[in-house]
């Protein structure tokens, strides 16, 4: 159990005042928070922080682990994410998840989806609306590396926003500025305290999956290359998140004249096609965002796109069906809609407590 030089001595001043900032911009306080703990060294010293911040702030906390299933350890993992939570007093919550490639998804993708259907049920479970996670500076540059490769777009650049909003949850990114060496000198201060080291997933250096291949083959390069590359790409990035602010400005304005207030689903195609490539462009990802569906390529919305100016051409009458991740994109009757293709990902039973899974 953790002593009170512990709780008095521990945690980085830096780490702790950037979660404390994040949640003291929220509108509303929250009095109830989890952390998405997966056992690795940066969701692990951001659970130890979390407890020490619910500690002095009188916060609920809970701890969410989600069991994919997809390493040999896995179930290891889970019992030594507990261990954590026990040494800690926090309650942890566990839910396994079959990762499906059904959506034609790959599996980053797919494991992605399965894990945050996996919190909102947590979450649900436990009355939890906001929950951190434990991305921070080099996760952001990698993903805005990943997305120029991708041709997302220069909006795309804008990679991982502090706060989110998805299936009436709020995610948290406090961390995004932090550098991760800060993080793994307080894993091993952590280790020193309380003899519990984090997990090392073999899945983060496995080059056969996108991500990894960027971390391990790509930034090395850049770092003996150009030291400062995270810094810069950091900067476009921000600048990125400011121009997409104004785009979407203008998307919405868009899309409100296309949607009936009641019915962000679907939108009138014939109105769509009144406005410029550019700016169908933009009403297409502002809709897809605000239903929490992943950006296409710039192929696959040029694709989408094409098919949705030839059916107007065609009538009204005529319908389209296109798939594209985990839904359907419709016409019908000159509107376009928006179907869930497939059933969320399944989750077995959770395990509800610490002292349940020990």
């Amino acid at each position: 159990m953790p002593s009170d030089e512990f709780w008095s001595n521990f945690g980085s001043a830096g780490l702790l005042q950037a979660m404390d900032d994040a949640l003291a911009a929220l509108p509303q306080p929250a009095n109830r928070i989890a952390v998405a703990l997966s056992g690795g060294a940066d969701s692990a010293m951001l659970a130890v922080h979390a407890a020490i911040l619910a500690r002095r702030n009188k916060l609920t906390l809970h701890f969410f682990h989600v069991h994919h299933g997809l390493q040999a350890a896995a179930a290891q993992w889970q019992g030594h994410v507990h261990d954590l939570a026990h040494w800690l007093r926090v309650p942890c919550h566990s839910r396994m998840v079959r990762v499906g490639l059904s959506t034609g998804a790959g599996m980053e993708s797919a494991a992605r989806d399965a894990r945050y259907e996996a919190l909102r049920s947590m979450a649900a479970q436990t009355g939890v609306a906001h929950i951190l996670l434990a991305h921070h500076r080099n996760d952001q540059a990698e993903t805005v590396m990943l997305r120029l490769l991708r041709g997302s777009g220069p909006t795309g650049l804008a990679a991982m926003a502090s706060t989110m909003k998805r299936e009436g949850l709020t995610y948290l990114r406090p961390w995004l500025d932090v550098d991760r060496a800060v993080i793994l000198e307080q894993a091993d201060q952590f280790f020193s305290f309380s003899d519990w080291a984090p997990v090392d997933d073999p899945s983060n250096a496995n080059d056969k999956y996108t991500r990894a291949a960027v971390r391990e083959r790509l930034v090395p390069v850049l770092n003996e290359r150009w030291p400062g590359w995270q810094g810069i790409v950091l900067r476009h990035a921000r600048q990125s998140a400011e121009t997409q602010q104004v785009l979407d400005e203008v998307a919405a304005q868009d899309f409100a004249g296309l949607s009936p207030a009641d019915d962000s689903r679907s939108f009138s195609l014939a109105g769509w096609r009144l406005l410029s490539a550019a700016r169908q462009a933009l009403v297409l990802r502002y809709w897809l965002a605000l239903h929490g569906v992943r950006m296409p390529t710039d192929a696959r919305l040029q694709d989408i796109m094409r098919q949705l100016r030839g059916l107007h051409a065609m009538g009204h009458d005529r319908q389209m069906r296109v798939k594209h991740g985990p839904v359907w994109i419709r016409c019908v009757q000159g509107r376009v809609l928006l179907d869930a293709a497939v059933a969320a990902p399944a989750c077995l039973p959770a395990e509800n407590s610490n002292d349940e899974k020990r």
